[in-house]
């Protein structure tokens, strides 16, 4: 096992009712700003409840909706704008992945003047964390799962075609409020992404190569067998509460940093998988089940021990040759992404051998050359990689 450093400060109130609990957690008086997304928790009626806590408290509160999916810089800085105006002095994130990302770039663009003005130097630093000594102080109400960004200190941002990746110590959450009752109004097609999303966290932290992280790789091994016995259950029946809050508590574990301490990661996945959004349009989640087992096909190899230590703990495989196991974890795998209803081809998002070229030449432009946790998925293999996910 590795050397690591592990700090994760986030208080998590996790079940039922814990929105009540949201007066105590923030300061009295303090002017808070609400961040959200497209208006499904005013539908829903979380916005109001989450306001109506908050008077209880003696907050001034203000409002920033229209946070997108994968938010755009120029969006944010609007709500940065506000922060500045209004002396807010708190940020409250409602909402998924997004909105949270959203709110921590926010949180640290308004809460230093460092970058003030040259805003976009924030998205420069890759995976190094953003060199400022101060941030806003934010908090979340999670009504969807997938991203774990509710206890963790990343984000990520797009400006234009680009999704870039936004760190800092100062934006872990001081509290994340995970009530699974607050997301049983998601679409299917939201849940199913979040348990996707959810799974290739986990295998990217896990499909890598043997390090003696066994309690990682048992914890990872958890969370995936949990997802394989609640995802459908959880997209078919949104009601349930304790297929619910397993999801909810898998996505928040998967991202926080214990699955990952120690070991060596991917995320080569995920970095193809961002340029498909940037470029087509394609949820994140769904692009994360598009290259995963199209990755394993290519990647067999370099990949072969922790494949067969997948095939046996995860879908009980013990039959067979080594190839033959593989071959039927990588097909178990794509049969459980069907299930949800969520596809795993190119093909199926109507990405053809242009769009393959396109992708490269997106990877080529940030840099994503030598990827992997080998460092040696060049762009020739990530172009075989995603031909063979046609």
């Amino acid at each position: 096992m590795f050397n690591f450093n592990y700090y994760n400060p986030t208080n998590i109130l996790f079940g039922k009712r814990q929105l009540s609990k949201l007066k105590n957690l923030i300061p009295d008086d303090a002017k808070v700003l609400i961040t959200y997304g497209g208006g499904s928790v005013i539908k829903n009626g979380v916005l109001q409840k989450v306001k109506t806590v908050l008077a209880a408290a003696s907050c001034e509160v203000l409002e920033f909706g229209g946070i997108e999916p994968n938010p755009k810089f120029e969006t944010l800085m609007k709500a940065v704008d506000i922060v500045r105006a209004e002396n807010v002095d708190f940020l409250l994130a409602v909402g998924g992945g997004s909105v949270m990302d959203g709110t921590k770039f926010i949180a640290l663009a308004a809460g230093s003047d460092t970058f003030k003005g040259e805003e976009e130097k924030i998205l420069s630093f890759g995976f190094a964390p953003v060199p400022v000594t101060s941030a806003i102080p934010l908090g979340t109400v999670v009504t969807l799962p997938a991203t774990g960004s509710e206890m963790n200190m990343g984000a990520v941002v797009s400006r234009g075609e680009d999704k870039l990746p936004v760190m800092s110590p100062l934006t872990f959450p001081k509290f994340s409020i995970l009530d699974p009752e607050l997301t049983f109004s998601l679409p299917k097609t939201q849940v199913a992404n979040g348990v996707v999303d959810t799974f290739v966290h986990v295998l990217e932290q896990y499909m890598t190569y043997p390090a003696e992280g066994r309690f990682q790789d048992r914890t990872a091994e958890g969370i995936l067998q949990t997802l394989v016995e609640i995802g459908k259950k959880t997209v078919d029946d949104p009601t349930d509460y304790d297929a619910r809050a397993n999801l909810v508590w898998c996505a928040t574990t998967a991202l926080c940093g214990i699955v990952g301490a120690g070991v060596p990661q991917d995320w080569s996945t995920h970095m193809i998988g961002h340029e498909m959004t940037a470029l087509f349009g394609v949820d994140h989640a769904k692009t994360l089940a598009v290259v995963t087992p199209a990755m394993w096909r290519v990647r067999r190899e370099q990949k072969k021990d922790k494949l067969l230590q997948y095939a046996d703990r995860v879908w009980n495989i013990s039959d067979g040759s080594d190839d033959e196991k593989i071959d039927a974890a990588i097909e178990k795998t794509e049969e459980f992404f069907h299930s949800i209803g969520i596809k795993t081809r190119l093909s199926d998002h109507n990405i053809d051998e242009s769009g393959i070229e396109r992708i490269i030449q997106g990877l080529e432009k940030h840099g994503m050359t030598k990827l992997s946790e080998h460092g040696d998925i060049t762009l020739d293999i990530s172009r075989e990689i995603l031909r063979t996910a046609l």
